[in-house]
């Protein structure tokens, strides 16, 4: 049991060694924040800021609180990417299948299902240095901006990026365990980058799109990290709002750049979003294990 422990630890720093090793696969993963950072400076703050004085329909506020409320937006949307698209591009089992690696590590003593846990634990802790390392970028940028965050966001955030990331992991090494493809981890990949930011409404609010897309982005997991992602930016903002606005209109202003999200038609609330998530996360983690064991007692017949 003790020798599996460390061939366990063992694995998980090489895998984790490994990635970060190779500058490509380093810099893969970061195409999505880069995209949405490279948006932002050319169009797309302008567009939110113009949005949201269109919201305000002539009132004032502080430019200070305008750039903190739509930089806020930027970083919820940064992150609540990144955790998937760094999930899909940091994983290492895919990198041991093409190599053909992963039959060396299957010839010993270590169970089929520890060696896959590996897999999964080290491309968790990658995705969060990398999503905490932005984190950190976007907390900087926001205190040159505009700061409303309290010391219980910044905690709850944190919380968002870890139970975010843990379902994406999950996901993309479920994923990763039918395939010995290079090329089909390279479009996935670039689905998910191309995709994801549009999916869950890191490009556009989810309040401007259709109904039937709402509906739709309603039943997937990471529109939820979305939501709690934007809460946690935004209603420090927004609280500074209603110092001088109506009630009524900062709720408007929140409906809009989603803070709020209902499920057809109904109000989810945040401890439900919470409920989804980790019951996602549990979901993945319950199939993932059946499958690791599934393949297992395959591979020794």
């Amino acid at each position: 049991m003790k020798q599996n422990y460390r061939a366990f630890s063992a694995l998980i720093r090489r895998n984790c060694k490994l990635y970060f090793k190779d500058p490509m696969t380093f810099l893969v993963s970061l195409i999505t924040p880069m995209i949405l950072l490279l948006l932002f400076i050319t169009f797309l703050g302008r567009n939110y800021e113009q949005t949201l004085l269109n919201l305000l329909g002539g009132l004032t506020i502080e430019q200070t609180l305008i750039d903190g409320f739509t930089g806020g937006w930027l970083v919820s949307s940064v992150l609540a990417t990144s955790c998937f698209t760094v999930s899909f591009c940091s994983g290492v089992m895919i990198i041991d299948k093409v190599n053909k690696a992963d039959l060396d590590f299957l010839v010993t003593p270590l169970p089929r299902w520890l060696l896959t846990l590996s897999y999964v634990l080290s491309n968790l802790i990658s995705t969060l240095i990398v999503s905490f390392a932005l984190l950190g970028i976007g907390l900087i940028y926001l205190s040159a901006v505009g700061f409303y965050l309290s010391f219980l966001d910044v905690l709850l955030i944190a919380v968002d990026i870890v139970l975010t990331s843990a379902f994406a992991c999950l996901l993309a090494n479920l994923i990763w365990s039918f395939t010995r493809s290079q090329g089909v981890n390279s479009a996935i990949c670039a689905l998910i980058s191309a995709l994801y930011g549009f999916i869950c409404g890191a490009y556009m609010p989810l309040s401007s799109m259709g109904e039937a897309v709402r509906n739709f982005t309603s039943l997937l997991p990471g529109t939820y990290s979305t939501v709690l992602f934007r809460n946690h930016f935004l209603n420090g903002a927004l609280e500074a709002m209603g110092e001088t606005l109506p009630g009524a209109l900062v709720a408007g202003i929140g409906d809009g750049f989603d803070v709020s999200f209902a499920f057809f038609g109904h109000s989810v609330p945040l401890y439900a979003m919470y409920l989804v998530i980790g019951a996602a996360d549990l979901l993945m983690l319950g199939l993932f294990v059946l499958i690791a064991c599934w393949q297992g007692k395959r591979a020794r017949k």
